[in-house]
């Protein structure tokens, strides 16, 4: 049994908007561009990119989580901003004009504080710190371009996408739709380790390229639950409703933050190596008032806040996945024209005006006790009891809670979710 399996994936299908041009030439055709991050220094860089991009994808995060509960109500939510980012910011490398502007503003990067450049060097660092095979936790993100053979690419666009995104360039024929669209689900079950399959329904007839990015996480607790300790429970899915989960328990001290002021908990789970989970428990009938100030302020100061203390802390078992439509949650936030028949795209492509015809996003998390199915050892822990006062606090997350995944070696939020029903059913 995995501890946690984190993953998820954005698809931006990109057709064409006039007359396209000429053939690609046969070394183009033929190209792989693949470059491993892993082949670049491990370093620390002086001026650390990645951290100057942190705030910027953490206010992207929150605006787009607010977006996505204003669309969904009271539903599962989970997805992670920083594929969405990657992939938009990977995109606006051929985007000019106001259809560039749009999509800085829309990723919350204000170019007064942090140059364009910087922007891709940042994401560049990412990529080679998440991808680092020397982590304790699996965790690997990468991206791809499928090009229909009679789309030319610019030969800057190919050299940046290849340089700062470690982007795989495959060729493909879009006038075989069947084909390319089981080409693209083949790529993504790959890369997602059989968890996303089937992704691509359909493709816009006019689609030229399709821009894929993923990310894969597998992380063990640092402190297992043990699984002998689980058992049935109930979790309120409201004042009068409830559904049954395996809800897991453990006794021991995390970091914990209470806030008064909003009525809730925070507790930090961490994982072997460099990321952890933060859990907020709202409590009965403040979800609406936590979510409202979930900003990355408000985040920064829970995590500066926790203290590490002993807990009995109930958590459940889960499976949840989410589905959203980019394109339509982009627009609410401004982000248009690059959706459009303005859409500047020039920076992309030879003689081919292009727009993003489809932006699509999938997420999908487990978290359990981290068993390993083939041990055959079991560990009973027993522990003195003491006289505590006060006595450690009870921390039930028997009602819906929020999780958000950060990676404490980028500083980037990787996954954000609400779990309002932990039971319900894959979409």
């Amino acid at each position: 049994m995995k501890s946690a399996l984190y993953l998820c994936l954005l698809l931006l299908g990109l057709q064409v908007q006039g007359q396209h041009g000429s053939n690609l030439n046969d070394e183009q055709q033929e190209e792989k561009i693949h470059h491993s991050p892993e082949d670049h220094s491990q370093s620390e860089d002086e001026n650390l990119p990645h951290v100057k991009i942190a705030p910027s994808n953490a206010e992207f995060a929150f605006r787009f989580y607010q977006q996505i509960r204003e669309e969904v109500g009271n539903k599962n939510i989970f997805f992670s901003p920083l594929s969405i980012s990657t992939a938009f910011a990977m995109l606006s490398l051929g985007a000019r004009s106001n259809t560039l502007n749009q999509l800085h503003k829309g990723l919350a990067f204000n170019l007064t504080e942090v140059e364009e450049q910087e922007i891709h060097v940042g994401f560049q660092r990412v990529l080679q710190l998440l991808n680092d095979p020397h982590r304790e936790v699996q965790l690997s993100m990468g991206n791809a371009l499928f090009v229909d053979d009679e789309l030319k690419l610019l030969q800057k666009f190919l050299d940046d996408v290849t340089n700062f995104y470690y982007s795989e360039g495959i060729s493909t024929s879009f006038r075989n739709s069947a084909e390319a669209i089981k080409e693209i689900n083949n790529y993504i079950e790959t890369k997602t380790h059989g968890k996303i399959v089937d992704l691509v329904k359909t493709l816009d007839p006019e689609t030229m390229m399709v821009l894929v990015n993923y990310i894969f996480f597998k992380g063990y607790w640092e402190k297992p639950f043990n699984n002998l300790a689980t058992r049935d429970d109930d979790f309120m899915l409201d004042a009068k409703n409830s559904v049954k989960v395996k809800m897991m328990h453990q006794s021991k001290a995390f970091n914990v933050h209470r806030d008064e002021k909003m009525s809730c908990w925070v507790v930090e789970i961490p994982y072997k190596g460099n990321a952890v989970a933060l859990f907020i428990l709202p409590d009965e009938g403040t979800m609406k008032q936590v979510e409202d100030v979930l900003l990355k302020e408000t985040v920064s100061n829970w995590m500066q806040s926790l203290k590490k203390r002993k807990i009995y802390l109930d958590l459940p078992k889960f499976s949840i996945s989410g589905s959203y439509d980019i394109k339509s949650l982009f627009e609410k936030m401004g982000v248009t024209e690059v959706f459009s028949d303005q859409a500047d795209l020039s920076g992309v492509a030879e003689k081919t005006r292009l727009k993003v015809s489809k932006a699509i996003h999938k997420a999908v998390v487990d978290v359990s006790e981290n068993g390993t199915e083939a041990a055959a050892v079991t560990v009973i822990e027993a522990v003195a009891m003491s006289a505590q006062i006060p006595p450690p606090p009870h921390i039930r997350f028997n009602k819906p809670f929020l999780m958000i995944i950060v990676d404490k070696t980028t500083h980037g939020i990787l996954f954000m979710g609400k779990i309002v029903n932990p039971a319900a059913k894959e979409d």
